[in-house]
């Protein structure tokens, strides 16, 4: 055994390592960036990663955790590497954390003027239902001057672009993979599109109503249901006609009327419009798609069908379309990789763990913050996401709720960041990844054709999804060669390999 071969550290030895090397980084980097600089990192990407790091390790999964994997997983002398007695200061620092980033002053949540006037790309602004809160104000401290559907679409497509200053980070790309070449995937069959990436059942029933209640039979399938069942019947051309149901189109399932605007701006449902301005015949604008069996877009013997009948139509720009394989029909894209909403929610989520008060200093020590579950703070993470997102406040009695506030924040994450690479993770290191990764995925009834539209409506498990998680998904393995490499390694729970 050669002497720079050393045992793994622990992740909370790991989390303090990096914060504090985020703050090194902080000292030397530029407060904002020009357009020229777009995937270069700032001093705001750099507390950014500090504050998520401090939030990880602060979670369940790595705070206090005495469950028989955390046990398990240890050094070579048999220390534990998941910290095992509960630490409440950790959120406090998690949430000092997220604010240093806050008090910047350099990020704010994009938003879109309100729109009176426009066509079906960019559509008059549909006004959320009326909220004494926030509907009389105009931004930031309500939604009447400014447009929620289209200033969360807005973030995502292309649109905002270099000067979004709600993006505090980005690769370039999406991992290896250019933003076009996902949204292709997204793309119907109309659009030349892979026609593959899909939405479970489970996601569409977490996006609220307009007026923030739940939809009717949210989560019935998996045992979660309020007893409520879910609506029948179909948008007409005179509703359609008459202004009702906006956006939807004659033929659409009532079950996606009346949703909040991230709905529609994130949901392919079933009869959904892409608009396609970048296809070269007018006639293959405009299109409004089914997926019914031998619709075109639906149920085939190929690869080119979801396999729930409901697709993304988050990061698809209007313009966006495949049309003979050419990429440069769908407009480029910036991957979120660390955005300012994630920031506020972050600091909510911390704040709501805390029965005590902690004073934090700042990350440059020229101040300090007195940290606790103040509810006026906590607004301050949520309102700005509510209020862009055209949705109402949360009930009092949420709030008053540490456990209340716990699911309502996970619900909120989960709408809000969809697609960005977050819940993986969240489902983790809050330790709920057991439960929610083995639930049925479900979906439409995509072998129904149109004439079974009712059927093709009814949630069903998908039988091409599996769903499962076993012990050792907690963590991914070490590398063979890593292990080899040191000797002093060890791997992680459920992983072996043989020498």
């Amino acid at each position: 055994m050669t002497m720079w071969q050393h045992p793994r550290s622990s992740y909370e030895e790991c989390a303090e390592f990096i914060a504090a090397e985020m703050v090194l980084a902080a000292q030397g980097l530029k407060l904002s960036r020009d357009r020229l600089s777009v995937a270069r990192p700032t001093r705001g990407s750099a507390l950014s990663a500090r504050a998520k790091v401090l939030l990880y390790a602060a979670s369940p999964l790595m705070n206090g955790n005495t469950d028989d994997f955390a046990m398990e997983l240890v050094d070579d002398e048999g220390n534990q590497l998941l910290s095992t007695i509960y630490d409440e200061e950790k959120w406090a620092k998690a949430a000092a954390a997220a604010r240093d980033v806050m008090e910047l002053g350099v990020y704010e949540l994009y938003t879109a003027n309100f729109r009176e006037t426009g066509n079906s790309s960019y559509p008059p602004t549909i006004v959320p239902p009326y909220d004494a809160e926030f509907s009389d104000k105009n931004w930031p401290e309500g939604w009447k001057n400014i447009d929620p559907f289209e200033s969360y679409r807005s973030v995502f497509n292309g649109t905002a672009g270099a000067e979004n200053p709600e993006l505090i980070f980005t690769r370039g790309d999406n991992g290896g993979e250019k933003g076009q070449a996902m949204v292709a995937h997204q793309l119907p069959r109309v659009a030349n599109g892979w026609n593959t990436h899909g939405l479970t059942q489970k996601q569409v029933d977490a996006y609220y109503m307009n007026d923030g209640t739940d939809t009717p039979g949210k989560d019935t399938e998996i045992g979660r249901g309020d007893g409520s069942k879910r609506l029948g019947g179909y948008v007409s051309q005179e509703d359609v006609d008459n202004g009702l149901y906006k956006p939807l189109k004659a033929g659409v399932s009532l079950q996606y009327a009346k949703r909040e605007p991230r709905f529609y701006a994130s949901v392919a449902y079933n009869g959904s419009v892409w608009h396609l301005e970048n296809e070269p015949e007018e006639k293959n604008k405009e299109k409004q798609v089914f997926y019914y069996r031998g619709d075109g877009n639906g149920y085939t013997n190929t690869m080119f069908w979801l396999r729930t009948g409901i697709g993304v139509m988050k990061f698809v720009h209007p313009r966006d379309t495949y049309r003979d394989g050419y990429i440069d029909l769908i407009v480029p894209k910036l991957e979120p990789a660390i955005r300012y909403a994630d920031i506020l929610l972050m600091y909510a989520e911390a704040l709501n763990e805390l029965t005590g008060s902690y004073n934090i200093p700042s990350w440059d020590g020229t101040t300090t913050y007195a940290i606790s579950r103040d509810i006026n703070e906590m607004k301050k993470g949520i309102h700005p996401v509510r209020i862009r997102g055209g949705v109402p406040d949360y009930p009092a009695e949420v709030y008053a709720s540490q456990d209340e506030f716990r699911k309502t924040i996970k619900r909120e994450r989960q709408i809000e960041l969809l697609g960005e690479g977050q819940r993986y993770y969240d489902l983790r290191r809050w330790k709920d990844a057991p439960i929610e990764e083995s639930l049925p995925i479900y979906g439409c009834n995509v072998l129904m054709t149109s004439e079974q539209k009712d059927l093709f409506h009814t949630p069903v498990a998908e039988w091409s999804l599996q769903s499962t998680f076993s012990r050792k998904m907690w963590f991914w393995p070490i590398r063979h060669s890593e292990l080899k490499r040191n000797k002093r390694l060890t791997q992680n729970p459920g992983w072996t390999y043989n020498d």
